[in-house]
């Protein structure tokens, strides 16, 4: 059986449609809501590791990435965009590597330009990769400057500093010849990776991934979709600024968000255009079609623009993950399993009928899913940096690894995660940190021990729960 794996980059769950909506407004994404009426789709899926790399490294090996005992990476030509920010280690296996060996050609199209830094190796067992650059501060081009004039339009002259500005000046040389709305990087993700089916229908069997930055800042998007959700004219405004946004101006806290859906309505819009290439090639009677993403993005939720693991919250940490089978099991179906990406990988290789050489932690879903099986997984953990989040039916446990500066939600009572409750329930706070740390090996790494103790407690976390 087939296999194409398409990861976006910051999607939101509550901003594809067959899911929810967001709290500042409907997204349209059209061709997604319908494959998820073919597919099996799940609704409480996580994370094991964030951000970028850890995510794509569990994902690629289904291997647990987190407490990141070897992810204290300080690699030249790199910044350190968190702990486990590196290469798959060496002696771990790739889903790549393990598929190609038992008879799979292996393909992989992406934008994702940390993967392709010095020192990544997340090519490893693909047949054909193929690095689309130009994303973020890649180095795809070093002129023309764009002007003063071209900065302020993109960014306000309020909002500039050196770094944002530097940041600003790589993305505009990069996208400075940009015509057509083909000339987009989703765009140009989707078209590549059809091509590259159509050239590989000789194949027996085949794995390709599909990896799109994409709807990940800086949101640059063809104005007709910006217009769809704000149709005014005014200053723009496309930056993440990883800051409270109490100081941000309304209207560009607006513009932000119409900049960010019109850019998940395009991915969406161009997805549709992978899709009907395999519809148009029969793949779709012979392949198992998965779309996920790593992690969400904060656009104001709790007063904050920017993605962060403490405290942690559903916008950046719910992930869609919908499913579709070319023999249409599950289509139309809802699964509440708890699931996280390396359980993906764990039922990728069992749709090979691949072994891998060594265990993996993630765990085959799909059979529990679609018969109302029994629950793999009675909680998620899920790692980011010098904190952790523990999941399960009832709770949402967030704080840092050394137990303190803790958030407890019911989530019964309280799915939105609104009201802390960790000094009213400090038998749940033991357990569920207890849990964590097991999930951690019952230790975690010096360096990262060390970093925690730097680390402030975040404002309105229980000073006592966890210390009691």
């Amino acid at each position: 059986m087939n296999i194409v794996l398409v990861v976006f980059d910051s999607l939101r769950k509550d901003c594809v449609g067959c899911y929810d909506q967001a709290p500042w407004g409907k997204v349209h994404t059209p061709r997604l809501d319908a494959l998820a009426q073919e597919s099996l789709v799940m609704t409480r899926a996580f994370p094991e590791s964030l951000p970028t790399l850890p995510t794509r490294r569990a994902l690629y090996t289904g291997r647990r990435v987190y407490p990141f005992n070897r992810g204290d990476f300080r690699l030249k030509g790199d910044f350190v965009g968190a702990p486990g920010w590196g290469p798959i280690p060496e002696d771990q296996a790739t889903l790549a590597e393990m598929l190609s060996r038992n008879g799979y050609r292996t393909g992989l199209i992406a934008d994702v330009y940390h993967m392709f830094k010095p020192s990544k190796n997340y090519t490893r067992g693909f047949n054909q990769w193929m690095f689309l650059r130009g994303q973020e501060i890649d180095p795809y081009r070093s002129g023309p400057a764009p002007s003063q004039e071209e900065i302020d339009h993109w960014l306000s002259p309020e909002l500039q500093n050196e770094r944002k500005v530097a940041f600003l000046r790589q993305c505009l040389m990069n996208m400075h010849d940009r015509t057509t709305e083909e000339d987009y990087f989703n765009a140009r993700v989707m078209i590549e990776s059809a091509r590259w089916l159509e050239q590989n229908r000789d194949a027996e069997k085949f794995f390709l991934v599909v990896e799109s930055f994409d709807p990940h800042e800086p949101w640059f998007v063809p104005e007709h979709y910006r217009r769809m959700y704000h149709p005014d004219d005014g200053p723009e405004h496309v930056l993440s600024g990883y800051a409270q946004t109490d100081t941000m101006p309304p209207e560009l806290l607006h513009r932000t968000r119409a900049n960010y859906k019109g850019l998940v309505t395009m991915c969406d819009r161009w997805f549709g255009h992978l899709y009907d290439a395999m519809r148009t090639l029969g793949l779709l009677e012979n392949t198992v079609l998965i779309v996920t993403t790593d992690h969400g993005h904060s656009i104001g939720d709790r007063n904050y623009i920017g993605k962060r693991g403490y405290p942690s919250g559903r916008e950046v940490f719910d992930v869609p993950v919908i499913i579709r089978h070319p023999q249409g099991i599950g289509a139309g179906r809802r699964s509440d399993l708890l699931v996280q990406h390396t359980d993906v990988s764990a039922q990728i290789l069992e749709w090979a009928r691949v072994d891998p050489p060594e265990p993996i932690d993630g765990w085959p879903f799909w059979n529990a899913a679609t018969k109302n099986g029994a629950a793999i997984r009675d909680h998620v953990t899920v790692g980011w940096g010098t904190a952790m989040t523990v999941i399960d039916d009832r709770w949402w446990y967030n704080s840092k690894i050394d137990a303190t500066g803790v958030f407890l939600y019911n989530l019964a009572d309280d799915p939105n995660l609104e009201r802390n409750v960790a000094d009213e329930n400090l038998e749940e706070v033991k357990r569920l940190c207890r849990a964590g740390v097991e999930d951690a090996g019952r230790s975690f790494p010096k360096y990262l021990e060390e970093l925690c103790a730097k680390q402030v407690d975040a404002p309105g976390c229980s000073a006592l729960a966890a210390r009691e």
